[in-house]
């Protein structure tokens, strides 16, 4: 059974900072693609980050500069390391694992209040 578990989501001034980790069991995790997505209220799912089996990392326009992400492959844990948070960063935050298959967290809440 897959399953990948969000934390370290809350509430943030803006200007600050939150590190959210993403825990998975069930798969080979080395070799998956993990990726950070995000959704805000009446909003399309939206890619943020993603970071490859060789540790290549790609990053949407709007996080570049603010946001990092990385893997810990002994952990099996993925984070996305967030700094200087807006207010548009505002969203519920979900982790995604993809080699044959995709699979999602449940997702963690993100708020940033100016």
């Amino acid at each position: 059974q897959v399953q990948l578990v969000e934390s370290g989501g809350g509430l943030v001034q803006a200007g600050g900072s939150l590190r959210l980790s993403c825990a998975a069991s069930g798969i080979s995790f080395s070799i998956y693609t993990m990726g950070w997505y995000r959704q805000a209220p009446g909003k399309q799912r939206e890619l943020v980050a993603f970071i490859t089996r060789g540790e290549s990392t790609n990053y949407a326009d709007s996080v570049k500069g603010r946001f990092t992400i990385s893997r810990d492959n002994a952990k099996n844990t993925v984070y996305l390391q967030m700094n200087s948070l807006k207010p548009k960063d505002t969203a519920v935050y979900y982790c995604s694992a993809r080699f044959a298959s995709n699979y999602w967290g449940q997702g963690t809440q993100v708020t940033v209040s100016s």
